[in-house]
């Protein structure tokens, strides 16, 4: 996950990770089910069921597209952050913005399963655990889910330090 064969003057480590939940996936896709079923709970016939059918299909769609996984970089320019197999949404934290970078322990009711803000917090999140935690200069805190947050943070403070 970190990918630097060599140091020395000039090199630094880039670490990149992608933290998946397709649990979650499957969970949020399989509550689609009831929202059909009592769409047609009026007794309707099954052809007024297409449109909610096409809504919900395009909502599934769009939860495996930007949901699915959370993919980071983290090195001499910042931290990068994409999310779900289109890469989007995307966030950058330049390396100056950050002036803090740690590990936290993520419990699952903190999680917010995907890309969420308030006005002094962003969670870019898709499971519980070991999670990067950034300060950013402004103040605002980011919380990002990685496979080895360790290693995240250690690539941060390498190129902070350089």
């Amino acid at each position: 996950m970190t990918a630097s064969a060599f140091s020395g003057p000039g090199r630094y480590s880039i670490y990149t990770g992608r933290a998946t939940n397709w649990p979650m996936v499957v969970v949020s896709t399989a509550l689609v089910v009831p929202l059909l079923v009592s769409a047609n709970a009026g007794g309707g016939s099954w052809r007024g069921l297409a449109v909610p059918l096409l809504v919900a299909a395009a909502g599934v769609l769009l939860n495996v597209l930007t949901a699915s996984s959370v993919r980071t970089a983290a090195g001499p320019n910042g931290v990068a952050v994409r999310f779900g197999l289109l890469g989007w949404p995307r966030c950058t934290y330049r390396i100056e913005q950050i002036e803090h970078a740690e590990v936290v322990d993520l419990p699952p009711w903190h999680v917010a399963y995907g890309f969420w803000w308030t006005s002094r917090h962003t969670y870019c999140t898709a499971r519980s655990g070991p999670t990067l935690r950034l300060t950013l200069g402004t103040g605002r805190i980011v919380t990002i889910t990685v496979p080895d947050a360790y290693a995240a943070v250690a690539a941060i403070h390498e190129a902070r330090s350089a």
